[in-house]
């Protein structure tokens, strides 16, 4: 994946590709001194992505730059990265489609916003989320000047790009006589950014979880695994009026998910 159009040059939109590595600084670069700092991407939560649809989120950022170096001479935009080096990454590089756009709070500070898209489908010549692009990213930045010059730098932060999960829970029979065994049924899945769909998230802890009726608090009875497609089956003792529901906890690559509590009758 390539960084998406992140800056534009005065004369035309500049692509960089994530394919080349980004040539080394030369000497007398003008935008060499021009620092990024203070990159907060989606308010510093994770980026969740579903199956198809477009998300786009919101970056602050601060631009300090010489006196020497006009703020209208250069643009600015915050990048994801993988590896130890902006310049060397391992990894894609997602940035957005645009630069940033920014407004001066002093003669050399800029105060500066951007859009990053996500995209797990593809849309005209943007790239795809692939699967194994779900988890932990370091925040990075880059400046060009309207000759090219480019300043990359890299560990301004660290954010988290993961599939969305979604949650399912069915206690059954109902209405059951209290002291009967009933079984709570279930499933977890979260999107495939590969083939745009969502399927099961195998081998995965779920608790399974009560509420009484009039109560505000979920106790755990068990914790379940999920199997080879994700679904979920744990039986249990009815006892009271009440929501049973399975709650998830998330892992780098999946966020935290509980399912919305289902009523069981018990009488």
């Amino acid at each position: 994946m390539r960084i998406r159009a992140t800056v534009a040059a005065v004369t035309g939109a500049l692509a960089l590709s994530a394919l080349a590595v980004p040539a080394a600084q030369a000497a007398g670069n003008p935008v060499s001194d021009v620092t990024v700092s203070n990159v907060v991407i989606n308010s510093g939560k994770n980026i969740v992505v579903g199956a198809s649809a477009q998300v786009t989120v919101s970056a602050t950022y601060t631009v300090t730059h010489p006196a020497s170096v006009s703020a209208g001479s250069f643009v600015s935009g915050p990048l994801l990265y993988r590896g130890t080096s902006i310049t060397a990454p391992s990894e894609a590089l997602i940035g957005g489609d645009d630069p940033g756009t920014c407004t001066a709070s002093s003669s050399t500070v800029l105060k500066c916003t951007a859009k990053i898209q996500f995209r797990p489908a593809a849309t005209g010549d943007h790239d795809d989320l692939a699967n194994s692009q779900a988890g932990a990213w370091k925040v990075g930045s880059v400046v060009i000047d309207n000759d090219d010059h480019v300043k990359w730098q890299s560990n301004l932060g660290a954010q988290k790009v993961q599939r969305l999960s979604k949650l399912t829970v069915d206690a059954a029979p109902e209405p059951v006589k209290k002291g009967k065994t009933i079984t709570v049924t279930g499933a977890l899945t979260r999107a495939n950014w590969d083939n745009h769909k969502y399927q099961g998230y195998t081998g995965q802890p779920v608790k399974l979880q009560f509420r009484k009726a009039g109560s505000t608090t979920y106790t755990t009875v068990k914790t379940v695994t999920t199997d080879s497609a994700g679904k979920l089956k744990a039986t249990t003792t009815a006892t009271a009026d009440g929501y049973f529901r399975y709650s998830f906890a998330g892992t780098t690559t999946t966020p935290a998910v509980s399912a919305a509590g289902d009523y069981l009758d018990v009488q």
